[in-house]
């Protein structure tokens, strides 16, 4: 091996090991305990951001009308908005929040994720603007076959 080539795979090790330690996330389920436990969806929301003021603009949210089996339902939801947080509920479970993603400046806001319903419900995506608004997308849809029974 060359020298330079030694030298330029050892410099990009020491890069790719220091990134992880600049890189931070919120627990949510440590910092607002509340959002994990509250059993509608405008508690989960007010808990999470504090306010249930929703924008019905600026979130797209893809899910299907009819889930044959409520234990893997997709959902794929997008934001073209500057935002903080993104986060998802449901009100056909005990408990409504799913889960919440931090965004930067440097985040692709475009998720895919695949969630479980025990019944019909509403899923609802909500994004915190860094305007401070709540931007929301909402869709309803059939569980023929409910996914929380075990």
């Amino acid at each position: 091996m060359e020298r330079r080539q030694f030298l330029s795979m050892t410099l990009g090790a020491v890069a790719l090991a220091a990134v992880p330690a600049s890189v931070r996330a919120e627990d949510f389920r440590k910092s607002k305990p509340t959002v994990w436990t509250a059993k509608t969806v405008d508690d989960a929301i007010k808990a999470m951001y504090g306010s249930t003021a929703l924008t019905m603009e600026g979130v797209k949210l893809k899910a299907p009308d009819v889930a044959s089996n409520g234990g893997a339902i997709p959902v794929d939801f997008s934001t073209d908005k500057d935002i903080t947080s993104i986060a998802v509920f449901q009100d056909a479970n005990p408990e409504a929040a799913v889960m919440v993603a931090e965004s930067t400046k440097y985040s692709v806001n475009k998720y895919s994720i695949k969630i479980k319903m025990a019944k019909s419900g509403t899923i609802t995506v909500v994004a915190q603007g860094k305007d401070g608004k709540l931007y929301a997308a909402k869709k309803t849809l059939d569980v023929a076959l409910g996914g929380c029974e075990g």
